[in-house]
């Protein structure tokens, strides 16, 4: 597959080149990525105050084929957004990190599927083992996150983040397994066709991604995740502790099901710790 640098950038790294009266028309395109797209090659002349060959020149210098096919490059690069071009102001600082988390966490418990937990609750109680598949830096972090969670209550579980890896595994399941797939978006398709392909051989399908993603709809059940960005594009997303919340909730309900057996294998992995690091009594369990 090639794939090519889209425009923005490549009116970005050419700019230095370009002749002054060129440098005019990337500014305004720059300023107005929308507007350009749509306007005339005689619109554009106007507003940059040059000629309609000085357009046309401009198209080359940018390794377009001519005026249309740089509007059409442009209309493209608007599929991410604008917020990935113009730099949104950070109203907020430091406590808009905090504020914006409390937030994404608020919304979240006010839509939790307490049904859907329970559920998912009961299949991963009687699993043989659990597989879990996240890729990306969030969701990898997070699959990592529910087998440290679920390991030390006494569940045979493993996490996997390469996506040839997560199909393999994937192909290996039967009935008696549970397959998670954690997704702030549904999309990733090595994760939606892994899910798809775990199903497909038997094992009971758990996704924790947004409702009516691709991801939700190859799931046999889904814990609905709401992901809330903001156009301030340098703070990381809160909406991965929306997730971590929730696997937070499946841990403890899964600990509350099988106390005799949780109670005695994190008092084992206490006195290990303790003896290892030593320190206070109340130390975070292992972290």
């Amino acid at each position: 597959m090639t794939y090519e640098i889209d425009i923005v950038s490549r009116i970005t790294e050419k700019f230095p080149e370009l002749s002054e009266a060129e440098k005019r028309v990337a500014q305004l395109m720059l300023d107005d990525i929308a507007a350009a797209s749509r306007a005339s090659i005689g619109e554009l002349a106007r507003e940059a105050g040059v000629s309609q060959a000085t357009i046309t020149r401009f198209a080359k210098a940018v390794d377009c084929r001519d005026v249309r096919d740089l509007k059409v490059r442009l209309a493209q690069s608007l599929a991410v957004g604008q917020r990935f071009i113009h730099e949104a102001p950070d109203l907020d600082g430091i406590n808009g990190i905090y504020e914006g988390i409390k937030n994404v966490l608020e919304l979240n418990r006010k839509v939790v599927d307490e049904t859907a937990i329970k559920q998912a609750v009961s299949w991963l109680s009687q699993a043989r083992q659990t597989l879990v598949v996240g890729m990306g830096g969030g969701s990898t972090i997070m699959a990592q996150e529910l087998q440290y969670r679920l390991f030390r209550l006494g569940f045979v579980v493993s996490s996997y983040n390469d996506g040839l890896l997560c199909r393999m595994v994937a192909s290996s399941v039967s009935a008696k397994d549970v397959f998670v797939a954690l997704s702030l978006t549904g999309f990733t398709p090595e994760v939606v066709e892994s899910a798809d392909i775990a199903r497909h051989y038997g094992a009971k399908v758990i996704a924790i991604t947004p409702k009516g993603s691709p991801l939700a709809k190859v799931a046999d059940l889904t814990l609905g995740l709401v992901t809330q960005e903001t156009d301030f594009i340098y703070k990381p997303t809160a909406s991965r502790y929306a997730m971590m919340a929730l696997l937070d909730v499946l841990a403890t309900e899964l600990a509350l099901g099988h106390k005799r057996q949780v109670r005695d294998q994190l008092r084992r992995l206490k006195l290990t710790l303790d003896a290892h690091r030593g320190g206070t009594d109340r130390q975070p369990l292992g972290d």
